[in-house]
């Protein structure tokens, strides 16, 4: 994992000026309306910018900034990242995952801070009109029942990695990028994406971008939904229960445990987690809450996942 430094605003401008004449590619991404800019030298990490998220008009100027650098004299994997221009400054990364994750964190950085909307680091499905979120933490099976889900004629996919959430009386539930991030061994485990992995490019971490459309058809693809149930995904070999209707306490307590499932938020003091712990509150008050706990095989898991959401 990387780390994070926060830094103050002259930080910010002796940086970006060290780093001016090294930009060698520009791209401003659409995240849900904020206009995030990324600069790099870095031909890699352009190319897969532009797959995966949507395009900002060049006219519109950038709420948030990106600068991705190889320096031998910076420490690997380390971000410096200043909340008040909202700039990050990345130094020797060489996993894009992480780079577009701090993209959506600035993104979300600024519309929970000034627009009320919120950040979930999980998948949010559409079943017949309602919205089912999937958090947990890295390793509890989030991408894998994800995936198996979306086998299901009847489920459309709205984000299988991040997803901002607005609260109008109800929660809609609103997508962030233009395409998905995958792992190659994801046909190992749902043979139905084997055409999918065969024609995807992956990058040095076994990973790639693709239009999932081309697997599941357009039409369920969707921008939005309402959220209707929360999943929290654990694995727990000491726990033999595997699916559980927690009381409101239970499951926050556990979200709280796993930050959320969102290891990539930027700035974490103490304001910032009063603001993350109210949405949750509020958003676990007015939905279905379910634990699933992942401890068996993914063919068990999923099918107690189906079972739980009416999807026999």
């Amino acid at each position: 994992m990387y780390s994070v430094k926060l830094i103050d605003f002259w930080e910010t401008v002796k940086r970006r000026r060290k780093l001016a004449e090294q930009v060698l590619y520009e791209e401003k991404a659409d995240i849900y309306g904020v206009c995030v800019k990324l600069l790099t030298d870095i031909e890699w990490f352009d190319e897969a910018w532009r797959r995966n998220f949507y395009a900002m008009s060049t006219n519109v100027r950038s709420h948030g900034r990106l600068y991705v650098f190889n320096d031998p004299t910076e420490p690997e994997n380390i971000v410096y990242y200043d909340p008040f221009t909202r700039t990050a400054f990345l130094y020797n990364f060489d996993y894009y995952g992480w780079v577009k994750s701090i993209a959506l964190s600035v993104a979300g950085d600024i519309l929970e801070d000034e627009h009320g909307i919120y950040s979930v680091h999980g998948a949010c499905l559409d079943i017949d009109g309602d919205g089912v979120a999937l958090i947990g933490a890295s390793g509890a099976g989030k991408t894998t029942h994800t995936y198996g889900l979306m086998r299901h004629p009847k489920v459309r996919v709205v984000a299988d990695d991040w997803f901002f959430v607005r609260t109008e009386g109800f929660f809609l539930a609103f997508s962030s990028e233009r395409n998905f991030y995958i792992r190659a061994d994801l046909a190992s485990i749902w043979p139905e994406y084997s055409k999918l992995i065969e024609e995807a490019e992956f990058d040095n971490k076994g990973r790639a971008i693709v239009d999932l459309r081309w697997v599941v058809g357009k039409s369920r693809t969707l921008p939005l939904t309402t959220l209707k149930t929360v999943v929290i995904l654990k694995r727990d070999y000491d726990d033999l229960r595997i699916v559980v209707e927690p009381s409101l306490d239970e499951a926050l307590k556990l979200l709280k445990s796993i930050s959320y499932g969102n290891p990539h938020f930027l700035v974490k003091d103490e304001r910032k987690e009063r603001i993350r712990l109210n949405f949750f509150r509020d958003l676990l008050s007015n939905t279905r809450r379910l634990i699933v706990n992942t401890r068996g095989t993914p063919e068990e898991t999923q099918e107690a996942i189906r079972k739980a959401l009416g999807l026999e």
